[in-house]
């Protein structure tokens, strides 16, 4: 006979989530910004032990936790594959003079005053461009954060900035996959999703670039034009520099507009980059290999090398041998460590109904608009917590709101809006977060750093629940849920 499965209690829900909060503080506070490199992943390990417990309490058999737990790794696979990519992407890109060339004539081209409010500006057009925060923070983002260090600038702030950029850019973006995905989810026209979210999305936008503004007028003195001139020279004498150079990122953006998939795409060009390191740049290579090879077989194994290990070089400057030496396949593997662990907490959570009991408690009494999107808004958030995927953070908030909204006259592009502004841009700010781990495996700079200058992802969510408590731009259906939308306040 089956056994009976029991509806947990709130109790039940709060449990392994407030466990989680309790190890995952404990962590930071032990480990500080090494807390993501094992500490972290030890914490959602025993949080999803936790859950499974409390699950297997109320009469769900460990095999279909175990199997929830499979399906939930399952979804973050292909992020898995994309970081690999990337891994190998930096690599072959340092090696290829790609990344070097972008910063040289960015250190040529961008004023200290006005850098980061520059970087944020050029992140948004890529990602508009392309679709995608992760690919132009794994390029034109990592480009970025070297220019910074040869300005001598803060690299937590330029982190925050090319996160502002990357996912305005990616918000807006007709090719981008959460862009479709909400208004998927609650049942809207992807355009009309577009043009609704602009309302909160541009002064967000505009409000963080004028930050962006008034933070660079520090960052100024003959120090640092010293300090652009010493890297602009140690690059040139290093790498055969020039316009060429840049060829793998073109081809990549092309790739990327013509919606070829990330995985692919991205190989594409770490394969182009291995190319254009042969090419053009074979004394550097040649001063990696084993000397006791012959050039042909120091050539193979150092652009292979640079595939699964990325760089490491050897200047007279040792800011730029940091910057410098990276990349490579392993470089990713700890974030992929932390991805499995978080995404393996968050399928618990959601096969034994934890979440769902957690989320139906936080709708309770949600009567008025400015209730419901805050209170959308603060699910994704915490979706996102807890799942760390932004994916799961869009679907699972738009299935259980979706009805809700019309019982309460909401048009759903409410709904739409609500989800990309709550899971899409706090995403990154989460380190276990599939997006923040991502971040923080391509940038080299923790979450908890850049956090406090990702303004734009920190201001839209709280111009979105000021917009909704005050009745602007809220969208109203008439009952019987006639679908025809019309503007009125809340």
């Amino acid at each position: 006979m089956k056994k009976s499965i029991k509806a947990p209690s709130l109790a039940d829900a709060l449990i392994p989530i407030i466990a989680l909060i309790i190890m995952m503080g404990s962590a930071v506070y032990l480990y500080g910004d090494n807390s993501s490199f094992g500490p972290n992943q030890i914490a959602l390990l025993l949080g999803a032990g936790i859950a499974a417990i409390i699950g297997m309490k109320n009469g769900h058999r460990w095999k279909d936790i175990e199997q929830g737990i499979v399906n939930g790794i399952s979804m973050s696979l292909g992020a898995c594959l994309i970081l690999l990519a990337v891994g190998s992407l930096i690599g072959t890109w340092m090696l290829a003079g790609t990344v070097p060339t972008l910063i040289y004539y960015g250190l040529e081209l961008l004023n200290p005053s006005f850098f980061y409010a520059a970087t944020c500006l050029i992140c948004a057009v890529v990602a508009m461009s392309i679709g995608s925060s992760w690919t132009t923070a794994a390029t034109v983002g990592v480009a970025l954060l070297g220019v910074s260090e040869g300005m001598g600038m803060s690299a937590a702030v330029t982190a925050g900035a090319v996160v502002s950029g990357s996912y305005f850019g990616d918000k807006i973006s007709p090719l981008s996959e959460t862009t479709n995905l909400a208004p998927a989810v609650a049942g809207t026209d992807l355009f009309e999703h577009i043009r609704y979210m602009l309302w909160t999305t541009i002064p967000s936008f505009v409000i963080a670039v004028l930050l962006f503004v008034f933070m660079g007028f520090s960052e100024t003195g003959m120090e640092k034009v010293q300090r652009i001139e010493q890297m602009q020279t140690l690059l040139s004498e290093s790498f055969e520099l020039g316009w060429h150079m840049l060829i793998p990122l073109a081809l990549l953006l092309i790739l990327a507009v013509r919606k070829m998939p990330a995985f692919p795409a991205v190989s594409i060009g770490a394969l182009a980059g291995a190319v254009w390191a042969v090419i053009f740049q074979q004394d550097v290579v040649l001063a990696m290999a084993n000397p006791e090879d012959n050039p042909a077989i120091g050539i193979l194994k150092t652009i292979w090398t640079a595939l699964y290990d990325g760089v490491s070089f050897s200047t007279p400057d040792e800011n730029l041998n940091s910057l410098l030496s990276r990349g490579g396949m392993s470089s990713m593997l700890n974030t992929i460590w932390l991805i499995i662990c978080a995404m393996s907490f968050g399928a618990v959570l959601e096969k034994v109904g934890l979440l769902k009991r957690a989320v139906s408690t936080i709708l309770h009494g949600a009567n008025s608009a400015g209730a419901m999107i805050s209170r959308t808004i603060l699910t994704c958030l915490g979706s996102n917590l807890v799942t760390a995927d932004q994916y799961i953070s869009i679907v699972m908030p738009g299935r259980m709101y979706k009805q809700e909204y019309e019982k309460r006259g909401l048009h759903q592009l409410n709904l739409s809006r609500s989800l990309e502004d709550g899971a899409t841009l706090t995403s990154p700010l989460i380190p276990w977060n599939t997006c923040g781990a991502y971040m923080h495996g391509v940038l080299g700079v923790n979450p908890f750093d850049y956090i406090f200058y990702t303004f734009f992802n920190v201001i839209n969510p709280f111009l979105a629940v000021i917009y909704a408590y005050l009745g602007i731009k809220i969208l109203r259906i008439e009952p019987p849920f006639d679908i025809e939308a019309k503007g009125s306040n809340a």
